[in-house]
């Protein structure tokens, strides 16, 4: 297997519907690509380090990433409404779409 591809499963409701829970996602890892409104990342939780997550780009700058999970409940997802931009530092990987 490419060592540049991650096999990601899906955790929680926080991306649904786009994926649901225990749904595997193939992703490349990150290594300074850009990153554009709209890719889904796959990152360290910023103050949880230990905790991965998958989240959607929502808008792009040089402090960082503000990020979203696609549930429409607004209590469905932890994301920068919450902690705030995610660093570059932080990135693990980038969804590929097939």
């Amino acid at each position: 297997m490419d060592p540049r591809i991650l096999n990601v499963k899906i955790k929680g409701d926080s991306m649904w519907p786009t994926f649901k829970e225990g749904e595997h996602i193939q992703c490349s890892t990150y290594s300074g690509q850009s990153i554009s409104e709209g890719d889904v990342i796959v990152f360290h939780h910023p103050y949880k380090p230990d905790i991965t997550c998958v989240k959607r780009v929502k808008s792009v700058s040089e402090k960082g990433l503000f990020v979203e999970g696609d549930n429409p409940d607004p209590l469905a997802s932890e994301d920068s409404h919450n902690y705030g931009l995610v660093s570059y530092n932080a990135m693990i990987a980038i969804h590929t779409t097939s």
